[in-house]
């Protein structure tokens, strides 16, 4: 094939080896690294993990890319091949030497192909792997332009045609994709690039274009703009999930900002306040729950608890857990058989789900503390320096078993006394060492003035460590006659 060169622009000059050299060895040592991380990534995929599989899927592309720019270099080493030992034209390619073909490499057999029309012979030559690109068998012959696009999809037709009469008239350069069915049935997609070859007096004597299988390539990019769009759908609904579980709790929740204060005056009234130790948690993250509420008659509801699940069925479920909760107890039902009912309800929910609790009613008239609990860690009672756990009455986890019933417990608090009320957070064998932390706080807590202050105390030194992330505190000190509110 004669070069394919306008009247007006010099020939380019081949590159030297040396150089062509150097860029193969640097593609290939790409290559190599690249598919290296391929296998890890891999290796570490999870047909479920939308972010593995579109990393899987940008390492592909990228090996696919790397191997074709090896290709071409390759061949831009070895030298153009020629497809005619005449370098008139004049020969029809049926009627050139009968000898065998000259070797070339082809790392990828097929994929790259040329051809040329001779408008002034109506000579077409097509080299061999533009034969195989097509699933065309040599004998058949080459097509015309006029005969090609009968192998496009109908509506790549219109493009082709464009192209090749804006080249043809135009003297515009060929750059366009389009899809072939093969005579075998296969669809591949071809990258076509071409230009017309001018003849001494400036008009068009023929066309030639390389046309290159892009078919794997891109297979290639439209996994990865796939598993890319699944990416951003699963963040979509994450981001709306968790807005809509930060509503839910924001409607449920006592109070915004992860902390809740109830204060009441009077002789032997209760100071509460109450704090989430991994107070920068997201929403998502946050199954520990705390409630405080003024009931009709002084009384003060306390309760802490843990339920499992994420996203809008957990939030969901806590929303009817604390409307229930808070329903019965303004009612004046003892906090044993309240959780008794919360057993119940959460069972037969339609979405089932299962939930440790602490329940405590506290009554000022004789600083009286009934309190039960479900599979939740004991209220730690501080005094006089000290500090303990109470002995749980027994309570299974809410949810497990049909018919639980819930003991009560009862402590009278003396003027001055801390309680602290907890939830495991997500590391439950560490429920022990956490009791533990708590407890050395006992001189710190005890000559508090506010729960407030003893709430703050905790958190500057339990907040915030990885095995506390998700629990929450609640501080209830019974302030005597000496003692201020502190609003």
């Amino acid at each position: 094939m004669p070069s394919p060169l306008f009247a007006d622009r010099p020939a380019p000059q081949p590159p030297e080896p040396g150089s062509v050299d150097a860029l193969i060895t640097q593609t290939r040592r790409l290559r190599g690294d690249v598919d290296a991380v391929r296998r890890d990534a891999s290796a570490e995929a999870d047909d479920d993990d939308i972010l593995r599989r579109w990393q899987r899927a940008l390492c592909d592309l990228a090996v696919h890319q790397l191997d074709d720019l090896g290709a071409h270099l390759d061949q831009l080493r070895a030298g153009r091949p020629d497809l005619t030992d005449d370098p008139q034209g004049t020969v029809p390619a049926q009627g050139r030497g009968v000898g065998p073909p000259a070797p070339r490499p082809a790392p990828l057999t097929g994929r790259v192909g040329s051809a040329e029309w001779n408008l002034l012979t109506d000579e077409v030559t097509w080299s061999d792997e533009l034969y195989e690109i097509f699933g065309r068998p040599q004998e058949a012959g080459p097509l015309s332009l006029d005969e090609l696009p009968s192998l496009l999809f109908p509506e790549d037709q219109a493009l082709l045609t464009a192209m090749v009469t804006a080249c043809l008239i135009d003297g515009r350069p060929i750059d366009g994709e389009f899809r072939v069915l093969t005579a075998q049935g296969r669809v591949r997609t071809l990258h076509m690039m071409g230009e017309p070859v001018l003849d001494t007096g400036g008009c068009t004597a023929s066309m030639w274009a390389v046309l290159r299988d892009v078919s794997t390539l891109r297979r290639s990019e439209r996994v990865l703009r796939d598993t890319r769009d699944s990416v951003h759908r699963r963040q979509h609904l994450v981001q709306t999930e968790q807005r809509l579980v930060a509503e839910l709790q924001q409607a449920v929740l006592p109070t915004r900002g992860g902390a809740l204060e109830l204060s009441r005056s009077g002789a032997a009234a209760l100071d509460v306040a109450a704090r989430h130790l991994g107070g920068a948690s997201a929403p998502m993250a946050r199954g520990d729950w705390y409630d405080a509420l003024d009931l009709p008659g002084g009384d003060t509801l306390m309760t802490v608890g843990d339920l499992t699940g994420q996203g809008v069925a957990a939030a969901s479920n806590l929303a009817m857990l604390l409307g229930a909760l808070r329903g019965m107890a303004v009612a004046g039902i003892e906090p044993g058989a309240l959780l008794g009912h919360l057993n119940q309800l959460l069972e037969t929910s339609r979405q089932p789900a299962l939930g440790s609790a602490l329940c405590a009613r506290y009554r000022p008239d004789t600083a009286t503390l009934v309190w039960a609990q479900a599979a939740n860690p004991a209220p730690l009672l501080f005094r006089d320096g000290t500090g303990r756990a109470l002995t749980p009455p027994d309570g299974v986890l809410l949810g497990a078993t049909t018919g639980a019933a819930y003991e009560q417990a009862d402590l009278h608090l003396l003027p001055g006394d801390v309680l602290v009320l907890h939830t495991d957070g997500e590391g439950r064998a560490g429920t022990e060492a956490r009791r533990n932390h708590l407890l050395a706080l006992a001189p710190l807590l005890t000559r508090a003035r506010t729960a407030r202050e003893c709430a703050e105390t905790i958190v500057a030194r339990l907040g915030g460590t990885e095995d506390t992330d998700d629990a929450c505190v609640m501080v209830a000190r019974s302030r005597g006659p000496e003692d201020r509110v502190d609003s």
